[in-house]
Formats: C-alpha cells, sequence, structure tokens
C-alpha cells in the first residue's frame, strides 16, 4: 500500500514542480519580487516532497528479490531483514557513487538554487560540464543502490518509470531555461548531453572546480 501511496504522491507534485520552474509566468502574474517568493515556496515544497515520497517507496514493505549468487548475508533483527552479500557489493559503490556526485553537484550550483529550482546563471562546470542533470542522475543511481541494499522488487521494477519520471521534469527544466537565457542555454545543451556522458579523449572533467 505505502509504495502506491509514494509512486501516486510523485504524481501528484508534478503540477506544483511544474509551477516552481515557470519564473517568468510567476513574475508576470504575481509581480517579480511576489513571484520569486511564490516560486521559491513551490520549489522547497515540490522538492522536499519528491524525496519523501521517493525515500517512501524505498522503504515501504514489499516482496524482495535475492540473485543465486552471495546469498548469504548479514541479518539485521531491528528492522527483520537479510542484506545479501552480493546486494552489499552492488549497494556500496553505487551509493558512493551517488552521494559524491549528487553533494559535488549541489555544491556547483548553490543549496538555494538545488531547494527552490531558481538558478541565476547557467553552470557548466564539474559534473555540468558532462551531463546537464548531474543531481538527476545522481538520484536514479541511489535508487538502483539502496533497491539492492533493500531487496525491493517493487523498487526495481519502478526504475523504467523513474527514468521516465526525471526525463519528464529535465525536458521542464529545460524549456523554461530556454525561455530565460535564451541561446546561451540552447548552445550548452548542444554541447552537453542530458544524462549520458560523452566519453571522448579530449573531453576535460574536474568535478572539485567551483
Amino acid at each position: 500500500m505505502w509504495f502506491f501511496v509514494g509512486v501516486l504522491g510523485l504524481i501528484a507534485i508534478l503540477p506544483l514542480f511544474f509551477l516552481s520552474l515557470e519564473h517568468l509566468k510567476l513574475g508576470k502574474r504575481f509581480g517579480a519580487h511576489k513571484g520569486k517568493k511564490i516560486g521559491a515556496l513551490y520549489g522547497r515544497i515540490s522538492g522536499w516532497l519528491f524525496f519523501l515520497f521517493w525515500i517512501g517507496i524505498w522503504i515501504s514493505p514489499q516482496p524482495r528479490f535475492v540473485f543465486p549468487i552471495l546469498k548469504n548475508g548479514l541479518w539485521l533483527p531491528v528492522i527483520s531483514i537479510s542484506l545479501p552479500l552480493f546486494h552489499l557489493f552492488i549497494f556500496i559503490p553505487l551509493i558512493i557513487i551517488a552521494v559524491w556526485m549528487g553533494i559535488k553537484a549541489v555544491r556547483h550550483v548553490s543549496l538555494k538554487v538545488a531547494e527552490t529550482h531558481r538558478p541565476e546563471k547557467i553552470i557548466k562546470t564539474g559534473f555540468y560540464s558532462v551531463i546537464r542533470h548531474p543531481q538527476y542522475v545522481a538520484g536514479l543511481i541511489a535508487h538502483l543502490g539502496i533497491t539492492f541494499l533493500l531487496s525491493g522488487l517493487y523498487s526495481l521494477f519502478l526504475l523504467p518509470f523513474m527514468i521516465l519520471y526525471i526525463y519528464i521534469i529535465s525536458r521542464k527544466e529545460e524549456k523554461e531555461l530556454i525561455n530565460e537565457f535564451g541561446k546561451e542555454y540552447q548552445n550548452y545543451k548542444k554541447k552537453v548531453p542530458m544524462f549520458i556522458p560523452r566519453f571522448r579523449k579530449k573531453m576535460r572533467f574536474n568535478p572539485g572546480r567551483r
């Protein structure tokens, strides 16, 4: 039941999430100052609900899956769940990558921008020089890692839905960014892929650069 509540919650907040991205429309409707405040409020509410519903999906009761290799593992009596060794081996590198990538991406855009969905400029350094949406990619990697950690079968089946969901959000973000930044973002979009990096010998990437 709670799994489906989480999925329906993600779908329900999409309109609010979209509204938080429409900075120009909010400015025209409410005025620049008030529109900015309303957009920031929409961004914070939809952003936090997004993560709460996503976390709810991960921890919701659901059937468990186990791969036939390295089935033995750790038993945690407090939460009555077994953690197969193979799943731990998958989880650990994925979650390290996701956390590292997410933190670096937020540092590049700032926590305020990440919360309010209101960038003041186009970030083109660090992970943003390789893909356009590193925070969302980090979220998908975390989804896969935590799915293996908790062996959630429904969460595993949900991965294609989450990819589509993130894609829809990203397309909406980019539409509004083009409205705000025009050719600058269009040129950035042509050079940098959405989710999957282009591996080239000449590609320079420094995720620690600010």
